[in-house]
């Protein structure tokens, strides 16, 4: 059985991020930075890639004003490809403010709150390679192509811990608009497309 698409079935313009999932030292890091020997220890908030659920912590691709260019748009798309893995682990859709809107923000955000009131989460991690496909002429607008490989994704019991089922993973092509606002990129569309 194929996994089904965390933002549910989109048929709008720009990325849709699939699921997949990885661990590492015996513990799942989203954002690829395992911790020390010590369980206790934690990323720092100020540290690159690295969020949390937590006050005071910092989102990927969120912060003070960025370029309006198209390397900036890419980083704020792989900002939001962090933090959408976080926000699916955590079950927090809020996690997402900073770096999406609307259509997709709320699109997404009805995913989460579909999984969360059936009890489980899901832990995954996406190999990203976008590109800039192309601008609008004022260059507010940049479509980001990537072929997301998703390493697996791992389905949980949000009261247990316990797995409950996993999916292997696989490569999808996926179109993202990224819009620039208030000195920021953000997400605001999504398309999945063919096996790349």
């Amino acid at each position: 059985m194929r996994f089904r698409k965390c933002v549910g079935p989109l048929v709008l313009m720009g990325l849709l991020a699939a699921c997949g999932g990885r661990t590492d030292g015996g513990g799942f890091h989203p954002n690829g930075q395992a911790t020390d020997d010590d369980s206790s220890a934690a990323p720092l908030s100020g540290a690159p890639g690295s969020a949390g659920a937590s006050a005071g912590t910092t989102t990927p691709g969120a912060g003070g004003p960025m370029p309006k260019t198209p390397q900036s748009a890419l980083a704020a798309y792989r900002g939001y490809q962090l933090t959408y893995e976080m926000a699916y682990e955590n079950n927090d859709p809020s996690l997402l403010n900073p770096v999406a809107v609307d259509p997709l923000l709320s699109t997404v955000t009805r995913d989460i709150n579909e999984i969360r009131a059936q009890g489980y989460i899901w832990r995954f991690h996406n190999v990203l390679n976008p590109h800039v496909q192309g601008t609008s002429a004022d260059g507010s607008t940049v479509v980001v192509l990537d072929c997301i490989k998703t390493l697996g994704s791992y389905k949980f019991s949000a009261k247990t811990g316990r797995r409950l089922g996993s999916y292997r993973g696989g490569t999808a092509a996926y179109q993202a608009t990224m819009r620039y606002s208030d000195s920021t990129w953000k997400i605001s569309e999504a398309t999945e497309g063919e096996k790349c």
